[in-house]
């Protein structure tokens, strides 16, 4: 069951569109999603739900903003009729990109379309893409795998200050991103048709839930989004997760997130592997591509990024970033060139 709690906001610790953080009196840090709960200002008294950080879950520390009781009525006009985070008490009128462009075309050309499994694979795919493509057009479709408000993601703010997003997509109830859309498909066509990508990462945002079971962890998903990608005409490529510092057996090498959701596709699709790794035997029927990842710690400090997973750099987890990176210059191999046919 949630918890709530109320409490006197302190102090303004950062904002940017979509997210405010704040300190309360008593100490406690909380950030509030705008979109859902309006603007939250010094001296207002906030309710906050403080389940996950009394859980000591992934939330950082941060407690979240679910209503300001100063403030009072308010209201947004929304740009549509469709609703995300539908039949719950924060509903919102997000609308969708459907709805105001039902014609668009849905045949992705051949695009490469590289779906991870982890929202830390996103800068390091964008990353290795812009190193080996400079000037790469590269779309990011969020899943609502992980943390649904896109605002949330310090990492997507970064990427495209510094140019390396052309445009965001958020699928399903994630919501937050320059364009709309209902179900992970319609994304993609938006990203291709729309934000005229060459290259589309399909990933869920902050956070990842696993349990420790074979199908009991919400990256599985990257199952159906391949199966997805191959059916519009793109071309899908599995960013293999893989590690050499995690300390959990089932993640070791390559994870058995990525085995258990190329088990699960139904198409045929494409998976880079650094050297130091070899594909399950029992996988053959995927394309297994072996890639050199190339000095991606570098070309990230190139960039002023500092990436971690699962609270570790390059140099604690080095596997994890290589085999990331590979499938960004894998797409790279394509990118910008088969959409024109050439």
């Amino acid at each position: 069951m949630p918890s709530f709690a109320e409490g006197v906001v302190a102090a303004v610790l950062g904002e940017r569109s979509g997210i405010v953080r704040v300190r309360l009196e008593n100490g406690d840090r909380a950030y509030s999603v705008t979109q859902t709960t309006g603007p939250v200002e010094v001296g207002d008294r906030v309710v906050v739900n403080t389940t996950a950080v009394d859980l000591a879950l992934g939330t950082g520390g941060w407690h979240i903003v679910h209503w300001n009781l100063t403030r009072g009525p308010w209201k947004v006009p929304g740009p549509g009729h469709l609703m995300k985070l539908r039949y719950t008490s924060v509903q919102v009128d997000t609308g969708a990109a459907e709805e105001h462009d039902p014609d668009i075309p849905s045949d992705l050309g051949g695009t490469p379309v590289v779906v991870a499994g982890l929202h830390s694979q996103l800068p390091v795919v964008a990353v290795a893409l812009d190193a080996a493509l400079p000037g790469v057009r590269i779309a990011y479709v969020m899943t609502d795998g992980g943390a649904l408000p896109l605002a949330l993601s310090d990492t997507v703010a970064e990427l495209g200050e510094k140019g390396l997003l052309v445009g965001t997509v958020t699928a399903g109830h994630a919501f937050g991103g320059d364009h709309e859309c209902l179900n992970v498909p319609s994304a993609l066509a938006v990203a291709r048709h729309r934000l005229d990508a060459d290259v589309i990462i399909v990933a869920m945002g902050p956070g990842v839930a696993g349990t420790g079971s074979r199908l009991g962890y919400t990256a599985l998903e990257v199952a159906p989004i391949l199966d997805a990608v191959d059916w519009l005409g793109g071309w899908p490529i599995a960013c293999a997760r893989a590690s050499s510092g995690d300390a959990r057996s089932r993640h070791q090498g390559l994870s058995h997130h990525t085995i258990t959701a190329l088990e699960a596709v139904r198409s045929k699709v494409t998976i880079a592997l650094p050297p130091a790794l070899e594909p399950p035997t029992h996988l053959g029927r995927h394309d297994w591509v072996q890639v050199e990842p190339g000095p991606i710690g570098d070309e990230m400090a190139a960039r002023g990024l500092t990436v971690k997973t699962m609270g570790r750099g390059f140099d604690e987890d080095r596997l994890f970033f290589e085999t990331t990176a590979v499938a960004g210059r894998l797409a790279a191999e394509r990118g910008g060139t088969s959409r024109r046919g050439v």
